[in-house]
């Protein structure tokens, strides 16, 4: 019996040696904001809402100009319908016109899927918009969590995926990340979604999209050497540019 726990203890101890990069990439990528997801929700079900969601909504409010009003408006936009929406669709064409058929479906299915969980949770939780003032850009359908921000969470985890094994990476995650903090407070600044909802939004997707991600390409740390693919399979990820 002793022995029987030492092998096991030894076995358990290799495979977090070989995978402890992965293991960490799922922890932080998919366990923690499945968790910080599942207490907001849990909030937002029971409670109706967050006790910081207010005093950050009047904070920002009492600091808006017409100016930033603008900006904020353009950065939504670039944030759905004048950005990640059309470029998601350009993206997935240019994969399927350079064949490569399983990053399309990755694509598909991490940006796509995302959208309609939005829908879904939308839909289950049913909460109404922040209504403090008028917005200079008003929504009328539900609050939890935010469409915008899950979308452009997905849009950037997604090509962060893509662009893994190249030296792009960085700069997907970085300029993405950005990107995608923009869009976040920009929605909280017009007054039509809670922080909660954004902080919901981001965390919905980002463990969907490498969720997704593993399931398509066993890991990202050290992408699989290509090879002719199966007919049904994902591509792997890009090879890295020479140098790199």
């Amino acid at each position: 019996m002793i022995a029987a726990g030492r092998g096991l203890a030894r076995a358990l101890v290799r495979f977090v040696r070989a995978r402890w990069k992965l293991l960490l990439l799922l922890f932080f990528g998919v366990g923690v904001p499945l968790v910080a997801f599942g207490n907001l929700a849990v909030d937002v079900w029971s409670r109706g809402g967050i006790g910081w969601d207010e005093p950050i909504l009047r904070y920002l409010h009492q600091h808006a100009t017409p100016g930033r009003d603008a900006a904020m408006k353009i950065i939504s936009g670039l944030g759905h319908e004048w950005g990640v929406v059309p470029l998601g669709v350009l993206i997935f064409v240019l994969l399927l016109v350079v064949k490569r058929r399983g990053n399309a479906v990755f694509w598909a299915v991490a940006v796509g899927g995302a959208g309609l969980l939005n829908q879904g949770a939308k839909m289950s939780f049913r909460r109404t918009r922040p209504d403090l003032w008028e917005s200079v850009a008003p929504e009328h359908t539900y609050s939890f969590p935010s469409g915008h921000s899950m979308g452009s969470m997905a849009f950037v985890a997604a090509l962060a995926v893509l662009a893994w094994p190249t030296r792009w990476r960085w700069w997907a995650i970085v300029l993405g990340g950005v990107f995608t903090l923009l869009v976040g407070f920009s929605r909280v600044y017009l007054g039509v979604h809670f922080p909660s909802d954004v902080v919901a939004g981001w965390s919905a997707s980002l463990a969907w999209v490498l969720g997704v991600s593993q399931a398509a390409y066993g890991h990202l740390v050290k992408p699989r050497q290509r090879s002719t693919p199966a007919a049904a399979g994902p591509d792997p990820p890009p090879d890295p540019p020479a140098g790199t």
